[in-house]
């Protein structure tokens, strides 16, 4: 056998130096020791210092003899290993000359983190002097974005114009120089009692200086670079195949999001497939509540008739997501035999991302010292729809879904931490959270037919994007009819998919995992129910899946079969 110290040794070190490399990524995870620091992770030199790491780590792992390792330990090699070579081949690809978009990107965690309510803490003098120092690197960072914006103009690797148009009010909004009236002024407004009043009004001040000399500029800045130079350069397709190597950039990503060697047509015929299937479903309950016309009127019906819109304010909202936690309960117990320790809260998105926000959960601390939250957009009450899917959209954004998952995993101090902290196997995440809506009438859920068509247009939804995704980025299908194709496919309005579409345009493949992920797990599931009968548990089932953490889909399957032989 290998030697474990060793081999572990390796492991932490990696993660040791993976947090060095990325501070917020260690923010996040609630490793607090870089929360000062904010890289300009997009640059050529800091390119060729990731380029050292994936490569230096892949050398050092290959020196163990993988066939002589211990079950986990093999597990974590095979993560290793496809983490770096991924990491390596990313690389290769200048994504960097797009350094963020109006989906993803520093200039939006930035706004959001620095509100104070999210994963940048505010508890300490020093989690203060962390932040001020964190936020006035903005201004070089966003210098430096610019640069590389002009080099990706040179070079033809430039983002569609639809969403340089959405980039430029976020980065306005961004850029108040009344301190008070910015976002970045929250953690001022709650200066926690244990803070001593002369150091709390040193903090004030300092923040003042740092939001109307450092950040407002620096946003300005970039709206204006944005809006003034490159969104008339901008360009008007919408796929990624349109750019220098984007077919094999897609490629990439496709492997990279679905942790699978699926050709990118075989998704597409998925999708199609899947689209097919589930609008049949569709149908039998449209024809099962009386509706006399077609499903589009159905959809169109659902989406507008008032009755599906009893709330007037946004905490009539979030208790009507409250109580659908409450009432699935008592089946949560005989479905899960571990649940998380870290608390959980509901929350409304803050209004300044809001009208470009999903609905979305934000893992707590591994310490317990932040709450998993889940957040809800909510921009009217009054226009908030029920049958948007309310149960299905908590099962996986909150519980069992991303809560459950991530949260264990944070919380197995026996996983390695580059493991237990991971923030990759989009399949894996994605799927687990998707497979937890198909739970909903096990967990007592769905007994509602709109909240049904609900879940249903969200399973439609995540087939929809098979197609969508890579008709998009392979054949050439336009943002426009990629939108019509999904109203066509769901009760989702304009807006609701013009941000899905966009959303799919700004970050290629990442939606593919999804149902990619799901349909594994459904597959594992069914697989062992059949071979093992009467031996099968559905909660043991589900602990093994959720017990090593994520990891790739070849990984996941191997680990599952060597459980389920162990019933036999």
């Amino acid at each position: 056998m290998v030697d474990n110290k060793t081999f572990n040794n390796l492991l932490a070190h990696y993660y040791e130096i993976r947090m060095k490399l990325f501070p917020m990524e260690a923010t996040l995870v609630g490793d607090n020791r870089f929360n000062d620091q904010l890289p300009i992770d997009f640059t050529d030199g800091y390119r060729q210092k990731l380029t050292k790491f994936y490569s230096d780590f892949l050398d050092s792992l290959s020196l163990f003899p993988r066939k002589q390792m211990s079950k986990n330990d093999g597990i974590s090699y095979d993560i290793l290993k496809r983490e770096l070579s991924m990491g390596l081949e990313r690389i290769k690809f200048p994504e960097n000359k797009m350094p963020f978009n109006q989906f993803y990107g520093v200039p939006l965690t930035l706004g959001q983190w620095g509100s104070g309510q999210s994963a940048q803490p505010f508890r300490t003098a020093k989690d203060y002097e962390d932040w001020g120092r964190r936020a006035s690197a903005f201004s070089a960072w966003a210098d430096s974005a610019i640069i590389y914006f002009r080099k990706g103009l040179a070079d033809s690797v430039v983002l569609p114009r639809a969403l340089v148009l959405k980039m430029i009010p976020q980065m306005e909004a961004m850029a108040i120089t009344d301190p008070e009236k910015s976002v970045f002024y929250g953690p001022v407004k709650n200066i926690p009692a244990t803070i001593d009043s002369g150091e709390a009004q040193k903090i004030k001040e300092a923040y003042r200086v740092l939001i109307s000399n450092r950040i407002a500029p620096a946003y300005q800045k970039l709206a204006d670079f944005l809006k003034n130079e490159y969104l008339p350069k901008a360009r008007n397709s919408s796929g990624i195949n349109a750019l220098p190597n984007g077919a094999a950039y897609y490629d990439f990503l496709v492997r990279d999001q679905t942790t699978a060697d699926i050709p990118a047509q075989e998704i597409y015929q998925t999708g199609l497939f899947e689209v097919s299937r589930i609008r049949a479903i569709m149908d039998s309950v449209k024809d099962a509540v009386g509706f006399k016309g077609n499903l589009q009127a159905f959809f169109e019906y659902m989406r507008t008739d008032k009755k599906f819109m009893p709330y007037k304010t946004p905490q009539e909202v979030l208790d009507a997501f409250e109580a659908i936690y409450q009432k699935m309960q008592p089946q949560l117990k005989k479905m899960f035999i571990h649940v998380p320790k870290t608390h959980f809260e509901i929350r409304q998105t803050e209004a300044f991302r809001a009208a470009t926000a999903s609905a979305e959960y934000i893992q707590g601390s591994a310490d317990g010292s932040r709450p998993g939250i889940f957040y809800v957009p909510i921009l009217d009450a009054t226009t908030f729809n029920t049958t948007s899917g309310m149960e299905s959209l908590f099962l996986h954004e909150a519980i069992p879904g991303h809560h459950y998952q991530i949260s264990l995993q944070q919380e197995d101090t026996l996983l390695p931490k580059f493991r237990r902290f991971d923030q990759g196997n989009n399949a894996y995440v994605e799927g687990w959270a998707l497979y937890c809506e198909s739970l909903g009438k096990e967990l007592g859920l769905y007994t509602d037919p709109y909240q049904y068509m609900g879940a249903l247009g969200d399973e439609m939804h995540r087939a929809i994007r098979l197609v969508v995704d890579v008709a998009i980025h392979t054949r050439s299908m336009t943002r426009e009819e990629a939108i019509k194709y999904m109203m066509d496919n769901e009760a989702i309005s304009e807006q609701g998919a013009t941000a899905e579409i966009e959303r799919y345009m700004a970050i290629p493949g990442q939606a593919l995992g999804y149902k990619i992920g799901a349909m594994k797990i459904q597959e594992l599931r069914h697989k062992y129910e059949q071979q093992l009968g009467n031996r099968f548990n559905i909660a043991e089932f589900h602990d093994e899946l959720l017990k090593d953490g994520a990891m790739p889909l070849e990984i996941l399957e191997k680990k599952m079969d060597a459980w389920a032989a162990t019933k036999n």
